[in-house]
């Protein structure tokens, strides 16, 4: 490998292009229309415009990605997070394109991506799951109402083939169960190209819990520690941490012993994330998702362990047998790490995105246990096509309490001017009594609604 394409743009396309340049690797960005100015077209040894702004005319364009590889002379496309992250498709057609993947084999992007067929392989592996129902196609709904009985309410109804909170719909009774089934099942067909849902248990006090797993593709992996994810909105995660401070030591072992024998099982190959459900009161897990892909919220597991998993995943896909050289034991996790996602967004308004040009940018310095990753610059525009992800602020400390107030020191150093962002709402959730105490349970923001929106 020698040149790299990266099929992304924003904060993701930006770290990729650190982590390849740090290899030697020569990089290829592409853009949208939207995005000829943005920052990762400038850091790029080379760019390409592949389309118009909206994503489908552009970064879903998988033809026009693959000739903008041959054009360039890349020899490899990582997909970052989202757009074509966890496409088997498109891996497929990197392939067969002589290409090198930077990610997973398409068989389990394909195994994990169909949650029903992932439910099953986790139960095979060991791995607690929900009480859920087979899957119910659009206009084929026999036998909804016995199903949903048989999993019990409330219940969410979720997309087959979608993932994080995209896709994800909460029933409280019967009486709502066909209109929100078939809300679901159309936003899924528009989103996905896959209508398709099936019903699962909800926890009422629930945690988001997800294990980092990097697997070396021959029957071996490791686990990369936790991060809870319960700070959410819309079913989207905010604030992101590690050590999770609602897992016992048990819980923390036997939830990594389940990742671990999936990712075997699986034979699974690169980063990955495996989420869970924790039930607060009864401090069981359950099994999510898997997602095949570096996730958003990977630096807190980096500045927790010290490991560079994007680096990691270059030097798989250069040919590198990285078994022999992280075996679990090296794995080692120090002191405590926050994440926040500064979005803009209005949270008084539902946290509806809010686009604009950003007249005004200033994130706190990086260093001594401060992490800054960003694909803006003042200037830059937000614009509505894409996710609102300004940045994210990364802390490190020896403590929980150390980190909570590196963070709160990281907010109060940060101005954006020109949009509406949500920095003081995160300022007063990290600030906030029942966070503090560790109280983050996926209900955090909805409970604390008055209080949080000031």
């Amino acid at each position: 490998m020698r040149t790299l394409l990266i099929a992304n743009r924003g904060e993701i396309a930006c770290r990729v292009i650190r982590a390849a340049k740090s290899l030697g690797l020569r990089t290829v960005a592409v853009y949208s229309e939207a995005d000829a100015q943005a920052q990762h077209v400038a850091m790029a040894d080379a760019a390409v415009a592949i389309g118009g702004p909206k994503p489908a005319d552009s970064y879903l364009r998988i033809p026009a990605i693959l000739e903008a590889a041959r054009a360039t002379g890349a020899d490899a496309v990582h997909p970052g997070y989202g757009f074509l992250a966890e496409n088997s498709g498109f891996a497929q057609a990197v392939a067969d394109a002589g290409l090198i993947w930077v990610g997973p084999d398409p068989k389990s992007m394909d195994d994990m991506g169909d949650k029903e067929r992932a439910r099953l392989l986790a139960k095979a592996a060991g791995v607690p799951i929900l009480p859920g129902s087979a899957r119910f196609a659009v206009g084929d709904l026999d036998g909804l109402e016995e199903a949903a009985g048989e999993v019990g309410y409330p219940l969410l109804v979720k997309a087959s083939a979608g993932g994080g909170g995209i896709g994800m719909r909460l029933v409280a009774s019967e009486a709502d169960l066909r209109k929100i089934v078939e809300a679901t099942q159309g936003m899924a067909a528009r989103s996905f190209g896959d209508g398709t849902v099936f019903l699962e248990r909800y926890v009422r006090n629930a945690r988001h819990v997800e294990m980092q797993v990097f697997g070396f593709g021959d029957g071996h992996a490791i686990h990369c520690f936790e991060r809870e994810c319960s700070i959410q909105r819309r079913f989207q995660k905010l604030v992101e941490e590690s050590a999770s401070p609602g897992l016992t030591d048990a819980a923390r072992a036997a939830m990594a012993a389940a990742c671990v024998a999936l990712a075997k099982q699986e034979r699974y190959r690169s980063a990955g994330t495996i989420e869970f459900v924790l039930d607060d009161d009864s401090g069981e897990f359950f099994f999510l998702e898997m997602n095949t892909r570096i996730q958003v919220e990977h630096p807190v597991t980096e500045m927790l362990t010290g490991l560079d998993l994007v680096a990691m995943q270059l030097r798989q896909a250069m040919g590198e047998h990285l078994g022999p050289l992280f075996p679990q034991h090296s794995v080692q996790r120090s002191g405590h790490a926050i994440e926040v996602r500064i979005c803009a967004e209005n949270p008084a308004k539902m946290f509806l995105p809010s686009p604009g040009k950003i007249t005004r940018l200033d994130l706190p310095q990086a260093g001594g246990g401060v992490r800054v990753d960003t694909g803006v610059r003042a200037g830059d525009a937000v614009t509505p096509y894409y996710d609102s992800m300004i940045a994210k602020l990364i802390v490190h400390a020896p403590t929980r309490d150390a980190a909570i107030g590196k963070m709160l020191s990281a907010l109060d150093s940060t101005v954006i001017e020109g949009i509406t962002t949500n920095v003081a709402f995160l300022r007063r959730v990290i600030d906030h009594a029942g966070f503090r105490a560790g109280r983050t349970l996926t209900g955090f923001v909805e409970t604390h609604k008055a209080e949080l929106l000031g």
